[in-house]
């Protein structure tokens, strides 16, 4: 900051040096900003970094101890969608600049500062000192972004000489009613977090800043919820820049402004200055007058309506908004049958930038549009606009630079009138319905910069595409994105001439071949995606040594190998890398050593058969994501950390770990695993002496050879949402620590050797939605308290323990389960009648989301997605991906009694249901047929009787039934796929009918058969008797012709029958 040095004859005063020295002791500067701040070496502290002296006094008079934060408003179509990678990189940089530690009150001293501005550093959280308010030469001052948190301080008003104030980002709590006193105030920005704010309590203290010209209130609230728009806003002559956004603001344009307007057009001059208006998310639905008002004021060049609820779609065909030249309807909300751009948007002929996306407008592309010719930035996306794009729309903007259609249903091909829009910097058309083949005149388009054809139907060969591209757009394309655009062929060699080529994406597509021979001359490229593709080939170093520039390395799902010498050191410095499902060596590689950037590390199913290296852990312990899972890498963790793993999110599932589990640090959220022979106790690895609670969310040790008991130190985990111990060899009782993760959602120790009752601690778990205690050895009754206390579950598994008694019916209260299976328990009674209650079971279809998730509730953990083992159509597998489609009700293999209640016919959105087993009597349910969903029914095995209902024909889904071993009688109904099933699923009855034999009956103790006249001959009856005879006499026969054999044989018999008394 060399621009605020001053000429060398302004000599500072000595005791305002010191105060400055004194300043800087408190202050944390990583980067060294402060090193010229030095008494020995310079002396004179007017030429020091960020200090201004008064020419002709020699006091300082100025601190700029600013660190610009980086802008979250870059202009992302010029730079590309990669935007947050380079904001990223942006706060990176900043970071390791940022002022730290604290504001020391020494700078009272400075009584002739007039300028103060520590704006965008990072103060973590610690209020505004409240010295700052004595400083009264202040006429400048600026702590915005700069990591405070906490009131303004309460005598700011004394700070009477200021003419500009940011507190943006800094402040929550009240308005102080102070800052009234600040009557010169030209600049104020009071803008507030969304989640922590300022409250508008004291907000009228500010109508008395009358010469504001710039005005934010963003993102402040009002303790009572929404308010009106303040009402002295239409005093402020002299407002420039307005910003209102996100405030819950409701109700009219202020009284003032309507009054001005409906009586007197003096109004306009109160406002005459305004240029930026941003009204953004507030309630206007009952301000009617709200775009009459607007478009009289004289200088309004920006309009912001961004998240607005405008009022019932009955507005005006044209308003005059003369000077209007940006205007943001993005997110609104009116109330409209048929949603559509409204109307006197069309007469905006200024605008030269128009953002109406994600409103939910319909329809085909608006003909209006083409009257905005001066339009050069346009975005329509995450609307519900659909047919083809006219070819009016390409020839009418001849200065639009960035187009955005994305995220809408358009449809048909992309028009060779598309060249005709040569201005082009940026276009967007992915996510729509469009189809190939891309035309050539998209290669007229010289000045594009950046391409989004993702998720569309091209079906065209990637060779034809680039020939397209390469004549004239090759020199300048930055960014490429065809993801899952449905693209063949190999990468062809011309890619290479794409030399300004930055990010690419192709991943989800049929490309195959070896992409690296065709990638290697990308020297700009930093982002490459190629994820799930048909690449194969040997990768060499080769390949990958032009790829200077490369951070983010995603090349995951193909059948690539990598062959580089062991001493290997990339060009590259990657902060991500997903190489999964590539053949990286049987060692483990060495080369990663050097990327010591990388955040993300995915390396899993590489076919490592290796330990992991003594380096590995302090090379990433700053990384944020580790997933070496499905590799054979073996060892003891232990021998190669030196300090607990600190990585937020660690997969080692799936490998051949042994030994003891390694201890985490605090810092870690996720940890699976799973999979491994990890041994011993699990006491050292719940940190039983720490005190700090754990930030781990989601902990996955299902599947090793863990023992002993579960230890009783769950406390320190009170972020836990997903817990899964299952297939371990615990014994003993759930913890009742356990009882203390009030996060807890899921809960997974299926088959291990724990015992006692139904755990009463997990009453104080009322988020559970799953809890599988299936295969162990609980006894006892199920409680009431889990239908009241669990209402939030969707699969409950207690198979396979010894529960008893009757199931209760409060268990039909959890109306959103999907998975009940109680089988293989000793429980009696009636199947209870209230299963129509569960409306998760009662409804065809309702369930379209394929996954159950754990949602994490500190932040660092993505919501994970649970899988558990079920056992249906007689097979245990494991569901995950698709577990919340299932529904499933298993009772089978207990001593349930009484009849099939009729209620159990109301589950129309149940597919599978298991009742088998069990002692069962009565009729199946007459409007069994109403089960429409049903894929697999079991009642096989119980004592039913009756005929099976005709209304089963209805089952036109059902791909498993059986219902042998009952006493049902009658034919088999006909006209469904019951004739489909094989014969051993209706065996054991007194049924007749396909799909058993042609007139044949089966019972459990008589094979029938008729012939095809009614009297004839039952060869089945002479077949057995014959058979009875001949096998008597081989038997009998011999007893009676030869003595000795009599004699040894009844002699065995007698020895039989004295044993067996002896022992009864």
């Amino acid at each position: 900051m060399s621009s605020f040095g001053v000429c060398r004859e302004i000599v500072c005063i000595g005791s305002e040096r010191e105060t400055l020295l004194k300043l800087k002791h408190n202050l944390i500067d990583p980067s060294n900003r402060l090193s010229s701040w030095n008494a020995s070496l310079n002396p004179n502290c007017c030429n020091w970094y960020g200090v201004v002296c008064n020419n002709i006094t020699s006091h300082v008079a100025e601190l700029h101890l600013t660190t610009p934060f980086p802008s979250s408003s870059l202009d992302e179509s010029l730079i590309d969608e990669t935007y947050e990678e380079v904001y990223e990189e942006a706060y990176k940089e900043y970071s390791r600049r940022a002022f730290g530690g604290e504001i020391n009150p020494c700078l009272v001293d400075l009584k002739h500062l007039n300028y103060l501005d520590f704006s965008g550093n990072l103060f973590y959280r610690k209020p505004i000192p409240s010295f700052i308010a004595t400083m009264t030469s202040l006429t400048h001052l600026n702590l915005s972004h700069a990591g405070f948190m906490g009131n303004i301080p309460p005598h700011i008003g004394n700070l009477s000489n200021l003419v500009y104030l940011d507190f943006s980002y800094a402040t929550n709590g009240t308005i102080p009613p102070q800052k009234g006193n600040l009557s010169n105030l030209l600049h104020l920005d009071l803008r507030g977090y969304s989640d922590e704010s300022l409250f508008y309590e004291n907000v009228d203290c500010l109508s008395s800043l009358s010469k504001l010209s710039y005005l934010d209130l963003g993102n402040i609230r009002s303790l009572g919820g929404d308010m009106a728009i303040l009402s002295f806003l239409g005093s402020m002559t002299n407002l420039i820049h307005l910003h209102l956004s996100n405030s819950r603001f409701m109700g009219n344009i202020p009284p003032q402004i309507g009054r001005y307007f409906v009586e007197n057009d003096d109004w306009l001059s109160s406002l005459s200055k305004l240029e930026y208006l941003d009204l953004g998310g507030a309630n206007l639905s009952q301000s009617f007058q709200l775009l009459h008002t607007l478009q009289v004021l004289p200088s309004l060049m920006l309009l912001q309506l961004s998240g607005c609820t405008l009022p019932p779609y009955n507005q005006p065909s044209f308003l005059n908004f003369s000077t209007l030249v940006t205007l943001d309807l993005s997110y609104i909300s009116y109330f409209s049958t048929i949603p559509s751009v409204p109307k006197w948007v069309f007469g905006l002929k200024k605008l030269v930038s128009l953002s109406l996306h994600d409103s939910n407008f319909e329809g085909p592309i608006p003909y209006g549009l083409q009257n905005l010719t001066l339009l050069e930035n346009l975005n329509l996306c995450g609307n519900s606009f659909s047919y083809s794009i006219p070819d009016w729309f390409y020839t009418s903007f001849p200065n639009l630079k960035v187009l955005d259609l994305s995220r809408n249903n358009l449809q048909g091909t992309i028009s060779d009138v598309v060249g005709n829009v040569t201005s082009l910097l940026s276009l967007d058309l992915s996510n729509n319905q469009l189809e190939g083949p891309i035309p050539t005149s998209f290669g007229y388009l010289c000045n594009l910069r950046v391409i989004h054809f993702s998720y569309l139907k091209l079906n065209q060969n990637i060779n034809e595409i680039l020939d397209i591209l390469t004549p004239c757009i090759a020199h300048g394309l930055r960014t490429l994105d065809f993801q899952s655009s449905q693209l063949s062929g190999n990468l062809p060699v011309s890619l290479g001439k794409l030399s300004s080529l930055r990010y690419l994406y192709l991943s989800n597509n049929q490309l195959s071949g070896n992409p690296f021979e065709s990638l290697g001359s990308l020297f700009k490229l930093s982002y490459l995606d190629t994820d799930y593709n048909c690449f194969e080939g040997v990768v060499t170093k080769n390949h990958l040594s032009n790829l200077v520039s490369l951070s983010h390395f995603s090349a995951a799902g193909n059948k690539l190998t990598l062959k580089v010498d062991p001493n290997w050191r990339p060009a590259f410095q990657l902060t991500y890398l997903d190489m999964s499902s590539w053949q990286l060596g049987r060692n483990f590689p060495s080369w990663i050593q050097s990327q010591d950037r990388l955040e993300y590390i995915e390396m899993s199913n590489t076919g490592i058969f290796d330990s992991i290296p003594y380096w590995f852990w302090k090379t990433f312990s700053q990384a944020d994501f580790l997933n070496l899972s499905h590799n054979h890498i073996h060892g003891e963790l232990g021998t190669t950390l030196k300090n607990p793993i600190s990585i937020p999110i660690v997969d080692l599932s799936a490998n051949n770990f042994c030994g003891e589990l390694p201890s985490i640090s605090d810092r870690v959220s996720v940890l699976d695993l799973s999979s491994n022979s990890f041994s011993k106790f699990m006491d050292d690895f719940l940190c039983k002496n720490q005190e700090k609670p754990m930030l781990l969310e989601i902990l996955n040790l299902a599947s090793n050879n863990l023992s002993g008991e579960i230890p009783d130190y769950w406390g320190i985990f009170p972020y836990l949402t997903d817990v899964n111990l299952q297939s371990n060899n615990f014994v003993g009782e759930i913890p009742q620590s356990i009882g203390s993760l009030t996060e807890l959602t899921s809960l997974r120790i299926h088959k291990n050797l724990l015992s006692g009752t139904f755990p009463t601690i997990l009453k104080k778990n009322n988020k559970l939605i799953l809890l599988d205690l299936g295969e162990n050895d609980f006894s006892g009754t199920i409680p009431s308290w889990v239908g009241e206390r669990f209402l939030d579950m969707k699969v409950l598994i207690l198979r396979s323990n010894r529960f008893y008694g009757h199931i209760p019916n409060k268990i039909c209260d959890m109306s959103v389960l999907q998975v009940l299976d109680l089988a293989q328990n000793n429980l009696t009674g009636n199947i209870p009648t209230c299963f129509n209650n569960v409306k998760a079971m009662t409804q065809m279809n309702k369930n379209t989301f394929p996954f159950i998730f754990c949602k994490a509730t500190y932040g660092y953990a993505e919501p994970s997605i649970v899988s558990v083992l079920l056992w249906l159509k007689g097979r245990g597998d494991e569901y995950g991906n698709i577990l919340g489609l299932v529904t499933s009700i298993d009772l089978s293999n207990n001593e349930l009694v009484g009849a099939i209640p009729r209620e159990i016919t109301d589950l129309n959105g149940l597919l599978f249901l298991n009742l088998s087993h069990n002692q069962l009597i009565g009729h199946i349910p007459q409007n069994i047929g109403n089960m429409g969903s049903l894929l697999s029914i079991d009642l096989s095995r119980n004592k039913l009787s009756g005929e099976i209902p005709p209304t089963i024909s209805n089952l036109s889904f059902l791909s498993s039934v059986d219902l042998s071993y009952n006493h049902l009688n009658g034919k088999i109904p006909t006209g469904t796929q019951l004739q489909t099933f094989d014969a051993s699923k209706f065996i054991g009855n007194n049924l007749c009918g396909p799909p058993l034999p042609i007139n044949f009956s089966f019972n459990d103790k008589i094979h029938s058969y008729e012939g095809s006249h009614k009297h004839g001959v039952n060869l089945f009856f002479v077949g057995m008797t014959f058979g009875f005879v001949v096998g008597f006499w081989i038997v009998v026969g011999p007893l009676f012709i030869c003595r000795s054999w009599r004699y040894t044989y009844f002699h065995f018999i007698d020895n039989v029958w004295f044993k067996l008394q002896y022992f009864f």
